[in-house]
């Protein structure tokens, strides 16, 4: 049985993310559909998730924090502190809340909570919405081992999940949080390429997505150095080599680098409460 299995959970924003995780958690039989309530404002799209999963929904974000065992902000960071002054006062004592918002501490989100709310800070990303997401949780000051285990059972239904010191969380952001948009440009790039050498853009695209992920099943399953896994496909004088010198000479490894580093510093910034 499920560790969430008895655990009533709420989400407090119904976006792509919260969509995600509670097909995650329904179709995987992870926690029951009669267990589970969303709120948002607009009724529309209430209509739409309990339409899907069968999910309880409401309007009041006050209804789910006064209903849920454990409490899921999935809610832009600009309105944190707005929704923590409507729902703050209505957690009670013992209610697990994990936040998903980019860049809001969990010290910010326990001084808004009750005592006895335990926090945990999580960078989930946009794969979630096809059960193939890379998620990092930290625990705030008052969270348990077995809050952790909540929170992995829940992201580890929609993809794989580690555990960091939160020190490490806008780097998460920075990598993993908005790598999917890195990857999509490196996806759109190669197809229009293969179009370029005279492939049909439908096959460019399936070659090349099926590239990506091919390649980043080797280093999962082996777990091996990248660069070694590299130097596998890179024979003397051949094509990958040439095409590797192209890369370097264009900047790619520099400019993926300074991409992350860029976003990380930005997710700080809302954090600070940035615009």
């Amino acid at each position: 049985m499920s560790i969430l299995a008895s655990q009533t959970v709420g989400f407090i924003g119904a976006g792509n993310m919260a969509e995600a995780l509670i097909r995650g958690l329904v179709r995987g039989g992870h926690v029951g559909a009669e267990r589970i309530i969303a709120s948002a404002p607009r009724n529309e799209r209430l209509a739409e998730l309990r339409a899907a999963y069968a999910i309880n929904v409401t309007r009041d974000n006050a209804e789910v924090a006064r209903t849920a065992g454990l409490v899921v902000l999935s809610i832009k960071p600009q309105i944190m502190d707005k929704v923590l002054l409507e729902v703050g006062s209505q957690l009670k004592p013992g209610t697990l809340v994990i936040s998903i918002a980019a860049g809001v501490d969990t010290e910010t989100i326990e001084q808004a909570v009750p005592e006895g709310v335990r926090v945990i800070r999580a960078m989930p990303n946009t794969p979630a919405l096809v059960g193939a997401a890379a998620t990092a949780i930290s625990a705030g000051r008052h969270a348990t081992e077995d809050d952790l285990a909540s929170a992995r059972a829940m992201f580890d239904a929609v993809g794989i999940t580690v555990t960091l010191d939160e020190g490490h969380l806008d780097a998460v952001t920075g990598l993993s949080g908005s790598g999917p948009a890195y990857i999509f440009l490196i996806l759109e790039a190669l197809a229009d390429a293969g179009v370029k050498v005279g492939l049909s853009r439908r096959n460019a695209q399936r070659l090349a997505a099926q590239t990506v992920m091919g390649s980043a099943k080797m280093l999962l399953d082996t777990d091996e150095h990248p660069g070694r896994l590299k130097d596998m496909v890179t024979s003397p004088g051949g094509t990958a080599i040439a095409g590797l010198h192209t890369l370097e000479e264009g900047g790619l490894r520099t400019t993926l680098i300074n991409a992350v580093e860029t976003a990380t510093k930005r997710s700080r910034e809302l954090g600070r409460g940035g615009k």
